[in-house]
């Protein structure tokens, strides 16, 4: 099992953050254009969701699978937006965004005076305690890359 790459969005589709491990193949396409599909991917995916559910979605859209990776979604109430994509080994992983998000990016960044929110986030220590906790998570495979 493996990690192959993690977005984090604002509200408003802006690519706050991305880190890659295992990520085998590249889209093709400046990073600035593969953040703008991948936003756009999940708004319509949400939104097909929410209208096409026959039940009711308390959680709303939380995964999809193609045949080759796993997309683990993430939505705060703020619109803040954390993406993971695994390989098709690994389970939910709810808590495991929850805490990038909680545990991470609000108390690195959002509590981090000197991080402008609604931009790149800059802060070395954000990355570094990001990848720490990636590379320790029990899915996460040294020998996938």
């Amino acid at each position: 099992m493996t990690v192959h790459n993690l977005y984090l969005f604002d509200r408003d589709g802006v690519c706050l953050h991305y880190s890659e491990w295992h990520r085998k193949k590249q889209a093709g396409i400046p990073k600035e254009e593969e953040y703008k599909l991948m936003y756009g991917m999940l708004f319509s995916i949400r939104s097909f969701v929410s209208k096409m559910s026959p039940v009711d979605m308390k959680d709303g859209f939380l995964a999809f699978q193609t045949s080759r990776y796993k997309l683990h979604y993430y939505e705060t109430p703020t619109g803040v937006k954390v993406v993971m994509n695994t390989d098709l080994g690994v389970g939910p992983i709810r808590d495991v965004l929850h805490h990038i998000y909680s545990g991470l990016y609000v108390e690195l960044v959002v509590k981090n005076p000197l991080c402008p929110l609604g931009q790149t986030v800059q802060s070395e220590l954000f990355r570094s305690r990001l990848d720490a906790y990636v590379r320790s998570l029990p899915f996460f495979s040294a020998r996938a890359g």
